[in-house]
């Protein structure tokens, strides 16, 4: 009977949530609280001593051997590992009653317990007010499951030039904006991710003079479509899933998502509108504008380095209506093979599109976008860049665009050519800083078979360029600020406009 009474006030000593904590939480809660100081004006337990034997019998015979230093320790330190065998103990006498603890054990445990009783109990009134507060952070935790992300812009804008000279001067005044994006990322098998992205913005393009009709040209990379009234709404919600190791699929939809929401690759370094490229020419080639809203892409690995990726998107997928639907409204069916050697990458891409309102393409002149009747096209593009040491990678685009008038009283085909060359300088200046300059040509139309309805040439008249430079500098890794000019010759690919030019400021914020 006498040892049955010792073996339940062993449990009912140890059987508390204390010593059910890991034994690294204790020892690590346990060194938090041993600095030197502590340990100066602290009773010391030499390897001798008698506590200390006791501690090595029951180490033995229970197998809670923690690694004590090589010198004399504090009674605190000691507690630590004298918890330890409690905490043994304990779970074989759970498990074996009656066979488990000797009656030796328990003298001995019951000896060691009032030698250490103060250290033990502080012990535990620690590791419970470090569970208290773990309870409290996860009862008050956002998700298990998802992790909030934001990101807040806010770019100051001028535009001046272009004005044609008849006697037009700048209309555009100096602008304030911003945009906010939170993102809630969860992940439900650790290997899927699903985005959920509220977005508000009030960022509107600066459109210098010019003697036509406005064009493109001057859209902010950070710009998104109509929005600028500061309303919140659904800006993108995707899903990205793996079915294999080598096949990822992506299913996506929101406000004027593109073919950069759901491909791996795009190819361009400065391709970020928060973080490198300030307007929206400058980051990718313009054919992967041709589809937008709903679809997905599967990302195909064939080899190491060759990669297959097909994606589909629709503009009007919730609309039952006749000439509507995933199916039989606008739509953009993209193939592209992407091949990643070590010193680079190389993209061939292809893209079948219909719009029932020209090419929407968000960039080029007034006639390269053939606005105001139903565009079927083919496009084709190329687009590659090199790493040719840390602080330099050059690369570009060229694409071609086939379009064909499908209504309207004068049917024909139309020729839309882009390029550009890109320069990115990563880390310039200090780590985290990106430099960027790209040269190229806006979407040009080079030629149609006839004079379609509506326009007023068969062609651009002239070819402009657009030149763009930055540079991002990091102020935090959590902040950066990026200052950056951009230049059209001759504006809408029209001589007779002078250079127009816009200065952005955009400072960024991430967390």
């Amino acid at each position: 009977m006498k040892i049955w009474w010792s073996l339940i006030s062993v449990l009912l000593f140890t059987a508390t949530p204390t010593f059910a904590r890991s034994i690294e939480t204790e020892v690590q809660l346990s060194q938090a609280n041993s600095t030197e100081a502590n340990r100066s004006k602290s009773p010391k337990i030499q390897q001798t001593d008698r506590v200390f034997e006791d501690w090595e019998f029951l180490a033995q015979r229970y197998n809670c051997n923690p690694e004590y230093p090589d010198r004399e320790l504090t009674r605190a330190e000691f507690a630590t590992g004298l918890n330890i065998c409690l905490d043994r103990v304990k779970a074989a006498i759970a498990s074996a009653p009656t066979d488990a603890a000797t009656q030796a054990d328990l003298e001995t445990i019951r000896r060691l317990q009032a030698e250490f009783a103060t250290e033990l109990t502080t012990l535990r009134q620690r590791v419970d007010r470090v569970e208290a507060q773990a309870n409290t952070i996860e009862k008050q935790q956002f998700s298990t499951t998802s992790k909030l992300s934001g990101q807040i812009i806010f770019a100051f804008t001028d535009a001046f030039g272009g004005a044609s000279g008849n006697g037009q001067s700048d209309n555009y005044n100096a602008t304030l904006s911003d945009r906010v994006r939170i993102n809630f990322n969860t992940s439900f098998t650790g290997k899927d991710l699903l985005t959920t992205r509220i977005q508000a913005s009030n960022v509107i393009e600066p459109r210098p003079v010019t003697n036509t009709s406005p064009s493109n040209e001057t859209r902010l990379s950070f710009q998104s479509g109509s929005d600028t009234t500061n309303a919140a709404f659904l800006g993108l919600l995707k899903y990205d899933f793996p079915v294999s190791n080598s096949v990822k699929l992506t299913a996506a939809t929101g406000f004027n998502i593109g073919f950069i929401d759901v491909l791996d690759n795009i190819v361009n370094p400065l391709a970020s509108d928060s973080q490198a490229s300030l307007s929206r020419f400058g980051r990718y080639n313009p054919i992967y504008r041709l589809g937008f809203d709903t679809g997905g892409a599967a990302n195909i690995r064939l080899s190491p380095d060759l990669k297959l990726e097909v994606g589909y998107l629709a503009s009007q997928a919730n609309n039952p209506a006749q000439g509507a639907g995933f199916f039989g409204g606008n739509y953009a069916a993209l193939g592209q093979v992407v091949f990643t050697p070590k010193f680079g990458t190389i993209a061939l891409t292809y893209v079948n599109a219909y719009s029932d309102n020209g090419l929407n393409s968000g960039t080029g002149s007034v006639l390269s976008n053939l606005s105001g009747r139903a565009i079927s096209s083919n496009s084709y593009g190329v687009a590659a860049n090199f790493k040719l040491s840390p602080g330099l990678q050059a690369g570009g685009w060229v694409g071609y665009t086939n379009a064909r008038a499908v209504t309207g009283a004068v049917r024909g085909d139309g020729d839309i050519w882009t390029y550009a060359l890109t320069l990115a300088f990563p880390d310039l200046g200090q780590k985290g800083n990106l430099g960027g300059l790209i040269i190229g040509m806006q979407p040009k139309l080079t030629g149609t078979t006839a004079l379609l309805s509506g326009l007023n040439a068969r062609s651009d008249s002239d070819t402009g360029l657009h030149i763009e430079g930055f540079y991002r500098y990091a102020l935090t890794k959590d902040i950066s600020i990026t200052p950056g000019i951009i230049w059209l010759t001759a504006p809408n690919h029209n001589s007779d406009n002078r250079d127009a030019f816009v200065g952005v400021i955009r400072t960024t914020f991430v967390f």
